[in-house]
């Protein structure tokens, strides 16, 4: 049985418009202490990470604990926004809602919701193929993981999204028997 943690990221500096190098605030680097604690006796034998800073720093902290190294994984990263979406709260929230109820929809140049899943899958794969029978930890964020939960939760949709779109950090941790899903449990660490 393959173990994954997916973590999503603690609170980001949104203030910051470059999602590669944006930071933890204050409270997010507080908060990597719940993911640390959560994850300390879980045996975690591999930690991987989206490139984004947010994700990486959100795990930091478990992996240099357990001198365990965090391998970088391009492809879990956070879904390329369009350019020219508004930073208008409301408008976002349309424009996922749109996304969510068709996957193939982008407003520009951004990504589509069946180009992460897709994206994500892939690496998923490639992880199970990889790290079979292991204890694995992801930094990752939440439009990505939700991409993944769907895949294989297909009654996952925009409302939960929503739903999970202010818990920072979150867990969602599945089990594989090779390539297929068997469980899939979604944590809130402030609960």
């Amino acid at each position: 049985m393959t173990r994954i943690y997916f973590v999503r990221h603690a609170q980001a500096d949104n203030a910051v418009f470059d999602g590669r190098i944006r930071p933890l605030t204050e409270k997010g680097m507080k908060d990597r202490a719940l993911v640390t604690e959560f994850l300390r006796d879980k045996s975690i034998d591999v930690v991987l990470s989206s490139p984004f800073i947010r994700a990486v720093d959100t795990i930091l902290d478990f992996a240099e604990q357990n001198d365990l190294n965090i391998e970088i994984i391009e492809d879990f990263r956070e879904r390329k926004s369009d350019s020219n979406m508004g930073k208008n709260n409301s408008d976002f929230i349309s424009f996922m809602e749109r996304q969510w109820g068709d996957f193939s929809y982008t407003f520009s140049d951004g990504e589509c919701l069946a180009e992460v899943q897709d994206r994500n899958i892939a690496a998923l794969n490639e992880v199970l193929s990889k790290y079979k029978d292991r204890n694995i930890v992801i930094g990752t964020h939440g439009t990505a993981l939700s991409t993944i939960i769907n895949y294989y939760e297909h009654t996952f949709c925009f409302a939960d999204f929503m739903a999970m779109v202010n818990i920072l950090p979150w867990v969602v941790k599945m089990s594989f028997d090779e390539k297929t899903c068997v469980d899939l449990e979604k944590i809130n660490l402030h609960a």
